[in-house]
């Protein structure tokens, strides 16, 4: 059979196929007989297929026209054509070319990335629609903000009648999620030249909106890594240890706190647009998943409205495509909607739809043969045409399966354009009347927090959200509901007490002038809401994967104050809009040494670093002087110009007092210290996370690789303090000391080559990425340590430090039933007098995720003994009542010691049998030093899941640990974590400004 016999054959099949399943008056998915078919390319897209039933008759074909170019014209092939990965250039090229070509598409650039590459959006649609977008954009900003209409149903069902929707897609935030560019760039070319009445339907109703690449740093780097594959075939190639220049997967759990460019760009066109999708594509899944409907519990937040519309969109998807025969599509999952940080959650939370596609990508464009586990091909009541156990794949199935996803879905949602106009409207209407249906009222953050810099950190969250915020231009009260007691109490006895008990009158609270108010009565009360407020996720849910974080609440991450008030009334308080928040900073009052109050603000890292040349001390002790209190490690400037400090504290937000003189208090000098930042080659997710927050805040550090350690001969020398973030992952003592088998394969490099230009970016390179630190790395540790270094580890790397030995006196104990999944816990300060403290208060809260349990012990070599609650010391079974001593028949009773107690934090005493010989025992002064420690199990879960939480309750979260003549600092919590823990940054920083002088205020520092 010739090949345009067998494209003729193909297209009779499918057409036959879509005219009976659409025989119901339905547009068919059917080309126009009329229009001619580019033979050539079409050839090739059959060529490329692997079975004909992995296509459809949406895409079995493509348009021809005389004058619009096809992707071939940049590809050199068709889009999905084994062995091509397009730069993002290439894909910026090419639709570029299709603006030149065609009144039906435009290119606009919505930004950069971290390392300047440009971000682009595409619009097709009719001539006739792009020609009008001002007009339209200006009807959708009334149906996006009902205010303007005075929420007038009949006024909103006008614009509904007149304006064209934005459909929003976006791909590859998941850099070796490779297929998305390709097809989208297809999927422009047929939007824009078919002439068939389906796709016309789609064009003229619709305007499509497209950003082929989000990620566009790890798209160039994994087309290096990709071509790198095609000139060493027969090697294996390395994996994309960087995407971004910070973060890898994670990029698409930065909807919450917006601190990557591409999640900022992506925001700020799907809000300036006032789009009514947004459609995110990934791969991981065969053959499509259609996860937006995914699994329970959906996030409390969201609009009911919206959920009914994942159901409509999702399983009209899943019909309409099971009609073209196409194995493997499912809408159903275990992915729980709960958590709004993924990319697609932006529409979700203002007023849109989200929507995700997961397709089956083969990492790359190689046609590969694919076995399945049984659970991928098994059929179930949710997938009833299933994927096959094997099957041979190419990057040319992926894209049918994505484009005839899109154009089914935009198809649908273009027929039900008015109904999901008027949705639009209606969510940001309910949106609006929030304050006098579920509440609350507002948010409000009080003008004198005593970290106003934190406050305002939080506040640009917000303002990046889109949300507005407030002043209240004078005092104001509200009242408050009045908070249930966590008394204990079980059954019976408890029912009782409550029915007795006199319910508690509502409190009230008064708010300076100037405090931020976040009403809730405006179009995007929704975001503001679901990050302010705290989550609960029982541990007896039905979902026991959550897939991602449980807990967020931004206000107790940021170590900020924000009440939740329901009282309407204070709305009515006199307010103005505020377009720019900035923290109060400059010097006041007169005199020549200047002090700065210690609240554990990240800016004071930052002046100390900016003003290199001023004179620093640290108080240990509190103090007062002019009128003001002044914390522990409150801040004595000296050897600066006013003019210097006032014009760096203004800009920073930091507030200076200048004495006539010097308070009497014992201080310490706060040097800038010389930092090393260490990561390993098996994952910089994690770490990445703490380079963004260390370069916002202007910190400098050496960054470098596990490898590169182990070769530096004097760390001392070079280094005060070496960070070690979390791995992440596989973070044990074997992949992080031995790295990647060496005896077999050869070497990964990670460099910049003419065949790979892209892969440093601005981050580190390395010859073969297999060696990890090596035992040479741990013994130049160890020695910068001994030697008076500090050593700061978090989560996984505290873990690794001490199986190593880098500590004495505290080991990390095994879970048995903890399970904290991404949530907010309250941490307790234990000792107020440390550098790493200062600033804090008692009372705190942290990001857990199923950290390590530290327990401390005196003795050297000996693990902590591990306890859960209060130690009972019960006595053992004899005469008289659980109080009395018991008797030994025909012997004089003889009194028995007062057995010893001690907290959970703490190491147990040293006993008396112990100082026998006790060479073993740690001396008080090199014994661990508990900074904070988790909250008591009744006050342990602040926000998220925590089901066996008595394990590591009261169990120590900071720890700095002596060890020769330096430090370990140890955290069991993750204090820098997705811009969302702006609370525990300077538990970090704080080690970071001290380290010559953790010892201070130590009371056994002498012993």
């Amino acid at each position: 059979m010739t090949s345009i016999k067998r494209i003729t054959a193909a297209f009779a099949f499918l057409f036959v196929t879509s005219a009976t399943a659409w025989a119901d008056g339905e547009t068919a998915p059917a080309r126009d007989p009329k229009q001619p078919v580019d033979a050539a390319y079409t050839e090739k897209i059959h060529k490329y297929t692997t079975q004909p039933y992995f296509t459809s008759p949406l895409v079995d074909y493509l348009p021809a026209s005389k004058t619009v170019p096809t992707p071939e014209a940049v590809l050199g092939d068709v889009s999905g054509a084994p062995g091509i990965l397009p730069y993002a250039e290439d894909v910026y090229r090419y639709v570029r070319l299709l603006d030149k070509a065609t009144p039906r598409v435009k290119v606009y650039s919505i930004g950069k990335t971290e390392e300047g590459r440009e971000m682009i959006a595409v619009a097709v649609s009719s001539e006739e629609n792009l020609q009008n977008l001002d007009e339209n954009r200006a009807r959708l900003a009334k149906l996006a903000d009902p205010r303007t209409i005075k929420l007038d149903d009949a006024e909103a069902d006008k614009l509904v009648a007149q304006a064209v929707p934005i459909y929003y897609i976006t791909g590859t935030i998941h850099s070796p999620e490779t297929g998305a560019p390709t097809a989208l760039m297809e999927l422009a070319y047929r939007l824009a030249v078919d002439e068939s009445p389906y796709i016309k339907e789609i064009r003229d109703g619709t305007i499509t909106l497209i950003t082929p690449v989000v990620e566009v740093d790890g798209r160039d780097r994994m087309v290096d890594i990709y071509k790198w594959h095609l000139a060493h075939p027969k090697e294996f190639f390395p994996w994309l240890v960087y995407w971004g220049k910070y973060v890898a997967h994670d990029n698409n759990r930065d909807a919450m706190g917006v601190t990557l460019k591409l999640t900022e760009n992506v925001l700020n066109t799907y809000v300036d647009w006032k789009a009514q999708v947004m459609h995110d594509l990934h791969e991981s899944v065969p053959y499509l998943y259609d996860n937006t409907i995914g699994d329970e519990p959906y996030n409390a937040w969201i609009d009911p409205i919206l959920a009914d519309e994942w159901q409509i969109i999702g399983w009209n998807n899943v019909s309409a495509m099971t009609k073209f025969g196409m194995p493997g599509v499912f809408a159903h999952g275990d992915f729980d909607t709960w958590s709004p940080g993924y990319l697609m959650f932006v529409a979700a939370m203002h007023n849109g739809i989200s929507r995700l596609y997961e397709t089956f990508g083969n990492g790359g464009a190689d046609t590969e043969e694919r076995t399945l586990q049984p659970e991928e091909y098994a059929r179930t009541w949710y997938r009833q045409n299933p994927p096959l156990p094997k099957v041979l794949w190419s990057q040319r199935d992926n894209n049918n399966y994505e484009e005839t996803g899109l154009l089914t879905s935009l198809h649908f949602f273009n027929e039900n354009k008015r109904m999901f106009l008027k949705n639009f409207y209606l969510k940001a209407k309910r949106s609006t009347m929030k304050p006098g249906a579920e509440g609350p009222a507002a948010y409000v953050l009080p003008a004198d927090d005593p970290r106003p810099g934190l406050q305002a950190e939080l506040l640009h969250v917000l303002q990046k959200q889109a949300v507005e915020i407030s002043h209240a231009k004078s005092a104001f009260t509200v009242t408050l509901p009045t908070k249930k007691s966590k008394e204990s109490g079980k059954g019976k006895e408890k029912k009782e007490k409550e029915e007795k008990a006199e319910p508690a009158p509502p409190t009230t609270r008064e708010f300076p002038a100037g405090s931020y108010i976040v009403r809730m009565d405006q179009p995007y009360s929704r975001i503001a809401d679901a990050l302010l407020d705290h989550q609960y996720w029982s541990p007896d849910d039905p979902q026991k994967t959550p897939y991602d974080d449980t807990g967020w609440t931004f206000g107790e991450l940021f170590h900020a104050q924000v009440t939740r008030v329901t009282d309407t009334k204070v709305l009515e308080v006199p307010m103005d809009r505020v377009a720019e928040v900035h923290a109060p900073g400059g010097v006041k009052g007169d005199g020549a040494v200047f002090a700065i109050n210690n609240s554990a603000e990240p800016a004071l890292a930052t002046l100390r670093y900016k003003l290199r040349d001023a004179a620093i001390e640290a108080a240990e002790e509190p103090f007062e002087s002019a009128g003001k209190k002044f914390n522990r490690g409150s801040f004595l400037v000296r050897n600066v110009s006013r003019a210097d400090l006032d014009r760096t504290a203004t800009d920073l937000g930091v507030q200076v007092t200048a004495l006539g003189a010097a308070p009497s208090v014992k201080t310490h000098a706060v040097r800038a210290a010389r930092v090393a930042f260490i990561h390993t080659w098996l994952s910089t997710q994690t770490e990445g996370w703490w380079r963004l927050a260390l370069d916002k805040l202007n910190i400098p550090y050496d960054y470098m690789s596990t490898q590169a350690v182990a070769k530096i001969p004097e760390l001392n020398a070079k280094y005060d303090v070496i960070l070690f973030p979390p791995v992440g992952f596989n973070a044990g003592v074997n992949p992080v000391v031995n790295g990647i088998p060496t005896a077999w394969g050869n070497p990964l490099p990670w460099k910049n080559t003419p065949e790979t230009p892209n892969l440093v970016g601005k981050n580190d390179s390395t010859n073969d990425l297999r060696p990890g630190l090596g035992w040479d790395g741990v013994a130049r540790l160890q020695e910068f340590v001994q030697k008076g270094g500090v050593l700061l580890t978090a989560t996984d790397t505290s873990s690794l430090a001490l199986s190593l030995g880098f500590a004495d006196g505290i080991s990390t104990q095994s879970a048995s039933k903890m399970k904290i999944v991404g949530s907010v816990l309250g941490t307790r300060l234990v000792d107020d007098a440390s550098p790493i403290a200062y600033g804090y208060d008692e009372k705190g809260a942290a990001y857990c995720d199923n950290g390590p349990i530290f327990s401390l012990s005196s003795i050297a070599g000996q693990r902590g003994r591990r306890r859960l609650g209060p130690d009972m010391h019960a006595r053992p079974t004899g005469r008289g009542s659980p109080d009395d001593p018991d008797f030994t028949v025909g012997r004089v009773g003889a009194e028995a010691p007062e057995q010893p107690k001690w907290e959970a934090w703490e190491a147990p005493p040293v006993m008396d049998e112990q100082k026998r010989n006790a060479f073993r025992v740690i001396p008080p002064a090199n014994r661990p030093r508990v900074i904070f420690r988790y909250a008591d199990s009744k006050d342990l879960l602040i926000s998220g899941l925590v089901e066996g939480g008595d394990e590591i309750a009261q169990h120590p979260a900071v720890v700095d640990a002596p060890s020769g003549k330096g430090h370990v600092v140890l955290f069991s919590i993750n204090p820098v974590y997705r811009g969302e823990t702006w609370g525990t940054y300077s538990m970090v920083l704080n080690t970071i400004l001290n380290f010559d002088n953790l010892n201070a205020g130590r009371k056994d520092a002498t012993q």
